[in-house]
């Protein structure tokens, strides 16, 4: 069950001279119940239906409005100023307080640098704050823009978890693709480098400590009685944890698969090191002998057989190639070579 905390939002709040858009927000909208969406002005009043106010918290003006509005209750600021990261609900009397993440699809940065949106909901209100840029709500918005957008603040929560939950779909299929190209690789002899391989692994075990409690939060979400919830957006809540629980088993299955690529590829990378220590061993048995002889008959003593023979030289160069072949001929009867 989610954390119930002792507070009560009066609606009167809304009509206080205070319940002011801010002044500079990334998004202020009011939705108008057939998927498009009005644009409120900085400063105006802030409507009493179906109002989405987006903010950087990082942004002075922004922390002002974060800190002192009256549109929010005093538990939800902290997080809303962006000091909660993990995905966690927190219910607020018929109110909520989500902290979820997303995958980051922006530019020069990684994917697995996960982007966080955190938001307080009710059925009339929602002021959501982030940093980074979250791609899963700037899909609501491309799609109020064409008239396909949430039509209450539910349907607006049940799109952002459903964007969010279809990113990280999207991705783990893009690193299963990844390691399928790799196990076939494998399956031909290519030793690659094993930085990709481990890079991939860092992406998927930094997605997994993120969207194993996400799937956690979309789970209780399904199941908390909030009055704004119809069956509808349940059943679409359950229907998106039970697609996350699914991504979650391929991200483990995947994480399983790096592990064994990575024994593979120390098993080929030992297998060729050994081949050619051991033709390096076989190159040592045929030329130690010849090296002994040509060391032997090489010193400055007298005596040397054939020293004064024009034919030695000839001789000795014959008695090493005799020498080589009956070493080799020996490695191939012994199934050495």
């Amino acid at each position: 069950m989610s954390d119930q905390l002792p507070f009560h939002v009066s609606p009167k709040s809304l009509h206080q001279p205070k319940a002011l858009v801010p002044a500079e927000p990334v998004l202020a909208l009011q939705l108008d119940a057939n998927g498009r969406y009005h644009k409120l002005s900085a400063g105006g009043s802030v409507p009493t239906e179906r109002c989405w106010l987006h903010l950087d918290y990082s942004a002075e003006s922004a922390k002002e409005w974060l800190r002192h509005s009256p549109l929010l209750p005093d538990v939800v600021r902290e997080s809303l100023l962006g000091e909660s990261n993990r995905p966690k609900l927190v219910k607020v009397n018929d109110g909520l307080l989500l902290t979820l993440r997303g995958i980051n699809h922006n530019e020069g940065q990684r994917p697995d640098q996960m982007v966080a949106i955190r938001f307080f909901i009710t059925d009339k209100l929602i002021v959501s704050t982030r940093h980074r840029r979250v791609y899963a709500v700037e899909q609501v918005v491309r799609n109020l823009r064409q008239g396909l957008g949430p039509r209450s603040t539910a349907d607006w929560l049940v799109d952002v978890c459903e964007n969010l939950a279809e990113q990280a779909g999207d991705f783990i299929d893009e690193m299963m693709d990844k390691i399928v190209r790799l196990e076939d690789e494998i399956l031909e002899q290519k030793i690659n480098s094993r930085r990709e391989l481990v890079e991939i692994r860092r992406q998927l075990i930094v997605l997994r400590r993120y969207l194993a409690p996400q799937r956690d939060v979309f789970s209780r979400l399904a199941n908390e009685k909030i009055a704004w919830l119809e069956k509808d957006d349940l059943r679409r809540l359950h229907d998106i944890a039970d697609r996350m629980g699914r991504w979650l088993e391929d991200l483990d299955a995947s994480i399983a698969r790096t592990s064994l690529l990575a024994d593979e590829i120390n098993a080929l990378m030992t297998e060729a090191m050994n081949r050619r220590t051991y033709i390096m061993s076989l190159f040592a048995m045929v030329f130690l002998p010849l090296s002994f002889f040509t060391g032997l008959l090489g010193v400055n003593l007298g005596g040397i057989p054939g020293n004064t023979s024009p034919w030695g030289f000839i001789s000795f160069c014959l008695l090493l190639l005799t020498i080589a072949g009956s070493i080799l001929l020996w490695l191939k009867l012994r199934r050495w070579v």
